[in-house]
């Protein structure tokens, strides 16, 4: 479904990402894992098209996508949510979620993927009506996602998605995780949480310095001793 063939990004004269090569077929969850700075948020910037590579191609669905503006993206059903998360915060919950279909003019389709958002975290339910910028640093976060399923992605982009949450909410946000690919979406998942990232994905792909030194099936690369005791403190 998507692959980044030999990507390069530089950041001016800083070298950001240096020959990134990695695939998600249909159906998977695959994870990005690594320290700050690795270049995980690069990776996704440049699938979305904020960042055009330098060198390299981003393929999605047979198509060159590297260099396409953001806009066109989302119609061909990408959507990311975003680290920091990005809800409007002076909008309602309900008007969050709207904006997240603003492509989309099926009345009916709309108003079934908002419940099935509230299904998926019945904590928006609760504050439907409440704005944004009031809910806790949990709450955003399911919004965010909620708000980019709206969209009815094939491919949705996840960043930091359990960043500085508390470990109830964490569990909460990854039990959706599993929620939503069961449901046929594809997910590419960049997480500082390599524990929780590594046991609720089917791959990954461990990334150091803007350069991939390991990648497999996600049970396999949690065994190894490099990653026990770089990313999982064993």
């Amino acid at each position: 479904m998507l692959s980044l063939e030999n990507v390069s990004v530089n950041y001016g004269a800083i070298e950001a990402l240096t020959g990134i090569t990695l695939h998600v077929e249909q159906g998977e969850v695959v994870t990005l894992i690594g320290a700050n700075g690795a270049g995980k948020t690069t990776t996704l910037r440049t699938i979305t098209g904020l960042l055009e590579p330098k060198e390299g191609r981003v393929m999605y669905e047979g198509k060159q996508i590297s260099g396409m503006p953001t806009h066109k993206l989302v119609p061909m059903g990408i959507a990311m949510s975003p680290e920091g998360r990005g809800v409007f915060a002076n909008l309602s919950v309900r008007e969050n979620l709207e904006m997240g279909a603003f492509i989309r003019k099926d009345k009916k389709g709309i108003a079934d993927d908002m419940e099935r958002g509230f299904t998926l975290f019945p904590r928006l339910k609760e504050r439907e009506q409440q704005k944004a910028g009031t809910l806790s640093g949990g709450e955003q976060q399911m919004l965010a996602m909620a708000r980019a399923l709206m969209s009815r992605p094939r491919l949705l982009l996840l960043d930091e998605p359990s960043l500085g949450l508390a470990p109830l909410v964490v569990h909460a946000i990854f039990e959706a995780i599993d929620e939503i690919k069961g449901e046929g979406t594809t997910i590419l998942l960049v997480e500082q949480n390599a524990n929780a990232a590594l046991h609720h994905s089917d791959r990954a792909y461990v990334l150091e310095t803007g350069r991939i030194v390991m990648e497999g099936i996600s049970k396999e690369v949690a065994q190894d001793p490099r990653v026990k005791e770089a990313y999982l403190g064993e």
